[in-house]
């Protein structure tokens, strides 16, 4: 009975699990109030995460750095934590090109958890050591773990794990640091305490845009410094649907002079491998060409092509 006493009275101490007076009244409310009364809480997410910028940057480098020696990063969690790493994970190769065993999610109960929820298999340390361990994750791997209340089990038993194996540890929470108790300190820990939710332990509201911000940062900074990008322009997509296919030709199109026919011809020649074809139709190489070119720096369109512009 101590145990369940000391759990309850921690859970109940918890920022995620307070009421919000903000919201007090927010039963009565007409639609307009209620609308109102969320987007203003929810203006509150940008500036509690803006006073993580420092750890999320240091997150952006060292994944960046696990990247560059063949890592894979991988978020663990569960519920809407769960999904909002899945999501970001599956949105990496159509965006950046990447291999999808690149970025992964871990979800607490499988991919049955991500269409319907789950909720008691996140009770489960076991199950989140588990997904470590199948996934084999090692010394250049990125064990991302998000729990909006900071006390998962699943994402608590997925980040000792990792770091038993010597994989870098990031840990997303929404309670402040001093509410912690985690087993393990993981290397880098972003905590965002975005306060009380309009209703109360609704997570998927601020605490889960908050997770959703530090998770974009993470991924899109470091595929921009594996120059995924160019300029502010994403030039390694996958051409995967039709909107993706114009908009490579309107890349192409923007950074040169062809025209939307040429811009075609260079995608098909180039295999669709946007930045080749962008350079080609910048300089005027050939494929292999430009293939060789992007290698010597590193896949990095813009000093590729500053090496094309001071050769003429």
């Amino acid at each position: 009975m101590a145990d369940s006493n000391d759990e309850f009275n921690y859970l109940s101490s918890l920022d995620t699990e307070q009421r919000n007076p903000e919201s007090l009244h927010i039963d009565l409310a007409r639609p307009l109030e209620i609308v109102t009364c969320i987007n203003n809480q929810d203006k509150l997410v940008a500036d509690a995460v803006a006073k993580k910028l420092p750890e999320i940057a240091l997150a952006v480098e060292k994944t960046t750095e696990c990247f560059k020696k063949g890592g894979r990063l991988f978020y663990a969690g569960s519920g809407t934590s769960g999904r909002i790493g899945i999501v970001d994970a599956a949105e990496c190769p159509p965006t950046f090109g990447t291999d999808p065993e690149m970025v992964q999610g871990l979800i607490a109960g499988g991919p049955d958890a991500v269409f319907r929820a789950q909720e008691k298999v996140e009770d489960s340390p076991e199950e989140g050591k588990k997904a470590v361990q199948i996934n084999n994750l090692g010394e250049h791997d990125v064990l991302c773990g998000l729990a909006a209340s900071g006390r998962t089990p699943y994402v608590k038993g997925a980040l000792e794990e990792a770091a038993s194996r010597e994989s870098l540890t990031i840990f997303i929470c929404c309670v402040s640091a001093k509410q912690l108790r985690l087993n393990t300190n993981p290397d880098i820990l972003i905590d965002v305490p975005v306060g009380p939710e309009v209703i109360m332990g609704s997570t998927r509201m601020k605490s889960a845009t908050a997770q959703k911000m530090v998770c974009n940062m993470i991924t899109t900074g470091s595929m921009i410094r594996l120059g995924k990008i160019y300029e502010n322009v994403m030039v390694d997509l996958q051409l995967t649907n039709r909107k993706l296919e114009e908009r490579a030709r309107r890349i192409l199109m923007l950074f040169s002079d062809v025209d939307y026919i040429t811009a075609g011809k260079l995608l098909e020649k180039s295999g669709n491998h946007v930045k080749s074809a962008l350079l080609m139709a910048v300089s005027g190489l050939g494929f292999d060409q430009a293939t060789e070119l992007l290698g010597r720096h590193n896949g990095f369109v813009r000093s590729a092509l500053q090496e094309v512009h001071e050769s003429k």
